[in-house]
């Protein structure tokens, strides 16, 4: 599975952009995809995940963006996007994709996912 993550850009608090994650290869709807974020100087950390179409599509994401990052796929089209709210500061970092087929105790974990895309790079200013 090959991953290409667009979207990025520079916004100001509180506003929004849209990633995308599009897969070419393999059986999408079979993958879990994930996106995971990492700041200059802070490791990559989890953001949100959607899983395989098997596993029921479900969603879970990290604490700092509930409410404000929404996670769906479009499997018709092998996308995933990432629409984000309400941006802040703290959001500023490259944004990674990634494809996997984690187990469920794994799905906020880097390890769990096989395939990663380019990243894109978010910037919020104040």
């Amino acid at each position: 599975v090959q991953l290409q993550a667009s979207g990025g850009g520079a916004v100001q608090v509180g506003g929004s952009l849209r990633l995308s994650c599009a897969a070419s290869a393999g059986t999408f709807s079979n993958y879990g995809i994930g996106w995971f974020r990492q700041a200059p100087g802070k490791e990559r950390g989890f953001v949100a995940t959607i899983r395989s179409r098997s596993s029921g599509s479900r969603i879970y994401y990290a604490d700092s963006v509930k409410g404000r990052f929404t996670i769906s796929r479009d499997n018709a089209k092998s996308t995933v996007f990432l629409q984000m709210n309400s941006l802040q500061p703290e959001d500023t970092a490259v944004y990674y994709c990634a494809a996997g087929s984690p187990i469920l105790s794994a799905v906020r974990e880097t390890r769990a996912y096989n395939y990663w895309g380019q990243g894109t790079q978010v910037t919020v200013s104040s």
